[in-house]
């Protein structure tokens, strides 16, 4: 099913390694300097967001000469261009949104742009993070979800809010059954898979799983 793909201007070291989370169909949104990265991948955008100062003026204009929708924000604003690219995105019907590029670099837009997941409004999208051969994946609950993998890539679930409820792991090393999480804990760090699917339920709380694959083709497969 085609997804919306949302380009940061975070840190990538190679423009290909995320060439594998594209599908035909797929809907791409840059926010301001994400539209480097799209265009170093050979990618057109179809929405560039944001107030455009991380993006050189001659990429604006080849972007407007090839008809490229651009909406322009002020750089005094109380959002970033990523947080009004989610916003449009979700605005206009998305129901699953991958973030690229939105790591690395300052760990205070890093970490902006990871809460960003959690904003209660969106809730009933669903939110995956990427980069390379990491894929993450935000847990509302209750919640429920089925990740495909090779045996011994890690599965990691680190909770966001106060409390997790009624955790349940399976198809990992160390499975859980109902367990109930703190915020703070390790207790679900570094899990693996032992199985080609390990399956997530949460019946309560707010959580990010996150998956580190041996190959980067793995991390794009869900259920």
């Amino acid at each position: 099913m085609p997804k919306t793909i949302i380009f940061a201007n975070g840190i990538s070291a190679d423009p290909n390694e995320n060439r594998h989370y594209f599908s035909p169909g797929d809907t791409i949104i840059c926010a301001d300097g994400g539209t480097l990265h799209a265009l170093a991948m050979g990618l057109t955008p179809d929405l560039i967001v944001g107030d455009l100062d991380s993006l050189p003026a001659p990429v604006v204009a080849e972007m407007e000469a090839k008809g490229v929708e651009i909406q322009r924000h002020p750089v005094d604003k109380d959002q970033t261009d990523l947080e009004l690219a989610l916003q449009i995105a979700i605005q206009r019907g998305a129901k699953e949104i991958l973030l690229l590029t939105a790591l690395g670099g300052r760990l205070d837009q890093t970490l902006a742009n990871i809460l960003l997941l959690t904003r209660p409004e969106w809730r009933g999208v669903r939110l995956r993070l990427a980069e390379g051969a990491q894929s993450a994946w935000l847990l509302r609950g209750p919640d429920s979800l089925t990740l495909r993998g090779q045996t011994g890539d890690t599965l990691s679930v680190v909770a966001l809010s106060q409390n997790l409820r009624e955790l349940t792991l399976q198809g990992v090393k160390w499975p859980l059954n109902k367990a109930n999480v703190s915020l703070g804990s390790t207790l679900t760090i570094s899990n693996a898979f032992v199985e080609v699917e390990a399956k997530i339920q949460l019946a309560q709380g707010m959580a990010l799983a996150i998956v580190g694959c041996q190959s980067q083709a793995d991390c794009n497969l869900t259920k």
